[in-house]
């Protein structure tokens, strides 16, 4: 394998894997629920774990400045956005981040908005900290064309809950599960309410690098002066170049006010993760752009191969493209499955998916499929779906 030539082992190959995704499951069971991919990593991450590996270089994280600065080369590239990288920290991963920012700016009781359905870890950062639950969930408007997300926010609504004493609105951008890019328009929109209300925005962007080419995505703190006095992103390479299990991501503020209240963050929070995610989560945003582009190519060709399988042989399930990344929302109404589609597909089919109630309780008859995988594979999996019927 070459970065300009990334494809997926044989399913033999992957029942091999150590990892959540391949031992939760039966063998006989074709998973395609957690967002992790299929595909090898880019070798220039491989190169800096072997080389650490083989030369022993597996002590503590200390300072690893080449993160912040590899960080910043690829959001100016990617999305012309120049950032200060003294306000870029490390912790283990995106929860923690959420988390201890959390901790930092609220208190058990505060409220905290969030936009269901959305990724399902959302309900569990809120419960671990002890904030109080507002959702104004996403709509359907009943319109969708090939490049056409059919969920809106009620931004009546949005700003009601803004208006009611709200702490913080933890937003999920690019959207895990319906694949949805917000506009500069809407950013704007929260940005101006949040600093209306005195909300604070933390926007988890761990999706972005996996945008397709149909959009653009807009990192809120690249918007305007007015998002970078209230928000917060939180992000890792662990989704764009597959190295979830290294325990390494980014905690980025673009304010004196907002990096001077995250000193308080506990030292702990950057010593907790991984000096093999953070050099290797270095090497992907200063050197892994080919290997990017080429997974971008082949999960563009998946999201569409999805559509035609569909079309062939499930006409009736509900399926938009997502711009970005590797998760397809898929709604089993139709298919008259039960009251969780996703058990019965399990129990029946030996194939398993993310259940939709965990985003959502007005989801229960969707499921996330993850197409970041072999066409095969996926082929496989839409016909273990025919079959359960």
């Amino acid at each position: 394998m070459t970065d300009t030539h990334v494809a997926a082992p044989s399913l033999e190959k992957l029942l091999t894997h150590h990892s959540e995704k391949w031992r939760g499951f039966d063998r006989d069971v074709l998973p395609l629920p957690v967002a992790e991919m299929d595909f090898p990593i880019a070798e220039s991450i491989k190169q800096t774990l072997l080389n650490m590996v083989s030369t022993s270089d597996l002590g503590y994280l200390g300072l690893v400045p080449e993160l912040p600065s590899g960080f910043a080369h690829f959001a100016s590239h990617r999305w012309g956005w120049d950032i200060d990288t003294n306000q870029v920290r490390i912790a283990a991963d995106v929860g923690v981040a959420v988390v201890e920012v959390l901790r930092v700016f609220t208190k058990p009781g505060d409220s905290i908005l969030i936009n269901s359905p959305v990724y399902q870890n959302f309900y569990n950062w809120i419960n671990e900290t002890h904030l109080n639950l507002v959702d104004v969930p996403f709509t359907r408007t009943g319109e969708q064309g090939d490049f056409e997300n059919p969920w809106e926010l009620d931004w009546d609504a949005v700003e009601k809950a803004y208006s009611s004493g709200l702490r913080v609105h933890l937003m999920c951008s690019p959207h895990n599960p319906l694949g949805r890019m917000y506009s500069k328009e809407e950013l704007t929109r929260v940005a101006e309410m949040a600093k209306k209300y005195g909300v604070l925005v933390i926007s988890d962007e761990i999706h972005a690098p996996l945008t397709f080419k149909e959009k653009t995505f807009i990192p809120f703190l690249s918007l305007d002066e007015t998002a970078r006095e209230v928000g917060i992103t939180v992000t890792a390479a662990s989704k764009g170049w597959n190295i979830a299990g290294l325990k390494c991501a980014i905690i980025v503020s673009q304010n004196d006010a907002i990096n001077k209240k995250l000193e308080e963050l506990p030292k702990a929070v950057h010593f907790r993760a991984s000096i093999l995610g953070a050099f290797a989560s270095a090497s992907a945003f200063a050197d892994g752009g080919t290997w990017l582009d080429t997974v971008i190519a082949q999960l563009d060709h998946n999201r569409f191969m999805i559509k035609d399988l569909l079309a062939a042989k499930l006409p009736t399930v509900g399926y938009h493209i997502p711009h970005n990344s590797y998760l397809a929302w898929l709604d089993l109404e139709s298919l008259n499955l039960g009251e969780n589609p996703s058990l019965t597909l399990l129990e029946r089919g030996r194939v398993a998916f993310n259940p939709g109630h965990t985003y959502g309780a007005q989801c229960s008859q969707y499921v996330r499929l993850n197409f970041a995988t072999s066409p095969e594979i996926i082929s496989e999996a839409i016909d273990r779906i025919v079959r359960t019927l």
